[in-house]
């Protein structure tokens, strides 16, 4: 005869089940009332006892409420959701991520609705997932993005009434320093170059090295105005601080274009600046390795 333990319609066995396992398995009633939850689902919310859960308001535990509005949404049409994504909100304010696979159920009795579920906390694999992400959109050199980067940005900016501006800029006359002083000093430039727009950009300003001596500068949200401002303004800074000489191009969107006809109107506008400095003197850098 087998193990009471080796059957799923044992109780007692089934409540061990639960009560053991390290993911959080709940119940909640239409309103998002806590009803029930097992010891790991009490450690995901960072409470010690079931009374302590019973007393909470969804808002207390729920980071994003029209997330969980679209699935009870999900709920009331299938029935059921599979590894939907949440944020959650533990009692010390920490957010966690988690996977929530949960089943629509129906008292027959009374007619109560209810929610049983399963979450799984996901959050080191998100945090790890981010840094990979980062690293594989960050230029190791300067440590600024590179251009995998552009094909987020766009992504995130896609609406065709949304805003922004970008300066193209291009180092002068890097190549006759680099071949006099060598890659590594040429290197020491670039950072200082790379540094330089980290630090004196705004928080919507994002710098990308494009490859080589080359830079673009994102503003998010900017008008022809406000990016000519701050091409401006860099520049004039630059003159001051920098010590090292580059030209500048700028362009801001037109029309809905892609990001890539705007990069390319400013490319054009920095062609321009370079001609026009390449065929007076020969800038000199203020700094010597």
């Amino acid at each position: 005869m087998p193990s009471r333990f080796s059957r799923l319609d044992d109780v007692e066995a089934l409540r061990r089940f639960v009560r053991d396992l390290r993911e959080g398995v709940y119940v909640t009633d239409s309103n998002g009332r806590i009803m029930d939850g097992n010891p790991a689902f009490l450690a995901m919310l960072g409470i010690a006892s079931l009374e302590e859960a019973r007393q909470m308001k969804r808002t207390d535990f729920i980071v994003d409420e029209e997330r969980r509005d679209a699935e009870l949404l999900g709920l009331e049409r299938d029935g059921a959701v599979h590894d939907f994504e949440l944020e959650i909100r533990r009692r010390d304010g920490e957010a966690r991520t988690v996977i929530d696979t949960a089943y629509r159920c129906l008292d027959p009795e009374t007619g109560e609705v209810f929610y049983q579920g399963i979450l799984i906390d996901i959050t080191d694999r998100k945090r790890l997932e981010e840094r990979l992400l980062d690293q594989s959109l960050r230029d190791p050199l300067t440590g600024c993005w590179n251009r995998r980067y552009l094909t987020e940005f766009a992504g995130r900016h896609a609406d065709a009434s949304g805003s922004w501006g970008c300066i193209m800029v291009d180092i002068d006359h890097f190549k006759q320093y680099n071949d006099e002083f060598g890659h590594e000093a040429g290197d020491a430039v670039l950072n200082r170059v790379a540094r330089f727009f980290m630090r004196t950009t705004r928080a919507e300003e994002t710098t990308v090295r494009m490859g080589g001596d080359e830079f673009l500068i994102l503003l998010n949200g900017a008008d022809a105005q406000a990016t000519e401002n701050t091409s401006q303004r860099l520049t004039a800074m630059a003159g001051r601080e920098l010590l090292v000489p580059f030209s500048a191009g700028w362009a801001s969107r037109e029309n809905g274009e892609s990001l890539e006809k705007t990069i390319a109107r400013a490319d054009h506008r920095l062609l321009h600046a370079r001609g026009l400095t390449r065929s007076g003197a020969r800038a000199k850098f203020a700094i010597v390795p």
